[in-house]
């Protein structure tokens, strides 16, 4: 009897551990091509992370031809990053059953930029003779940007997501994403001054990730796990060794270098976009229903969603997040 409690004490030591036999497979899928802003996740798959949570993990980027979000409710993907709020409720809207468990960035990277020293302050580019917007951003940060903040559609011009415009005259504003554009144009020799639109008051949440909510249903735990693992993954990647997620990233993505990644991991820290705001006391990955409220107040004011239209009750479960998770490894990473 004693042996049988000890192989039994045994087997749950190691499923605890993440032992081999116990792995959940996941399939996270990405907003795009493998980058920097995906990094804790990376990290997480390439350090071990995810294994010791019981989980493995494939990360299945997206792209230019590459739509992950349908997959995501046809249950060939487990997760999305899903971006901005916006996405999500407009899930909510055409019910479709997914939910958001974390946001992984406390600031959506969406951004303006102007040549360096143009316009001394957010304000001052309502006086820009021309304004590049992509259609997307035409149809929702835009609308709030006329609507509160004093830009006009006749600024408006379309933004073909090519620089050269942008280069070539100097008076010029353009749509940006913060962790983006100001770094092409500065390879392009060109100094920028980027105004973060977190910072004037665009309160959604960035970098959301989203399950279906069967998922949540059925097996909640593993829900917690993954997100534990991915806040933990963050963490080791801000402020820890990169190396391996650096590795892993530049597999999936041969385009980016060492040199862009600390780049783009520079500009993340200096516009306080992931480890900052409600992070910093309730840990990475911090979801507030108050503040989902007041963004989609703001969406609503702004003429981007429809009084009504949306159910908040089923944009986000936060039970997943706010706990602290990972604060114990950050002042640890942080004093070594």
């Amino acid at each position: 009897m004693k042996g049988i409690l000890a192989a039994l004490a045994a087997a749950g030591a190691l499923m605890a551990a993440g032992g081999a036999w116990a792995q959940d497979k996941v399939v996270l899928g990405t907003n795009w091509l493998a980058q920097g802003g995906h990094g804790g996740f990376y990290q997480a798959v390439a350090d071990g992370t995810y294994a010791k949570h019981g989980l493995e993990v494939e990360i299945r980027p997206g792209g230019p031809q590459v739509n992950n979000r349908p997959m995501l409710s046809a249950g060939r993907l487990d997760f999305i990053i899903a971006g901005n709020l916006l996405l999500s409720f407009d899930n909510v809207r055409n019910n479709i059953p997914t939910r958001v468990v974390a946001a992984f960035y406390q600031k959506d990277p969406q951004a303006v930029m102007a040549h360096a020293g143009a316009y001394p302050d957010f304000a001052s580019l309502t006086k820009a003779p021309t304004v590049l917007m992509g259609k997307d951003g035409q149809f929702s940060f835009w609308k709030w940007m006329v609507a509160d903040k004093g830009f006009k559609n006749e600024q408006l011009r379309p933004y073909n997501f090519n620089l050269a415009q942008f280069l070539g005259d100097p008076a010029m504003v353009q749509q940006a994403y913060g962790t983006a554009e100001p770094l092409y144009a500065k390879t392009e020799g060109a100094a920028v001054d980027t105004f973060l639109l977190a910072d004037q008051g665009w309160t959604t949440y960035g970098g959301t990730i989203e399950t279906r909510q069967q998922l949540i249903d059925e097996n909640p735990e593993l829900v917690q796990r993954f997100v534990d693992a991915s806040i933990e993954g963050w963490y080791n990647y801000i402020y820890g060794d990169r190396s391996a997620a650096y590795a892993a990233i530049m597999a999936a993505n041969p385009e980016m270098t060492v040199e862009k990644l600390d780049a783009e991991m520079a500009q993340f820290e200096a516009l306080g976009i992931i480890d900052s705001g409600e992070a910093l006391e309730k840990g990475i990955g911090a979801l507030d229903e108050a503040r989902i409220k007041d963004f989609h107040d703001l969406a609503v004011a702004s003429g981007i969603l429809e009084a009504g239209s949306v159910d908040l009750s089923k944009v986000a479960d936060t039970r997943f997040v706010n706990k602290g998770t990972g604060l114990d490894l950050k002042a640890k990473l942080s004093a070594e």
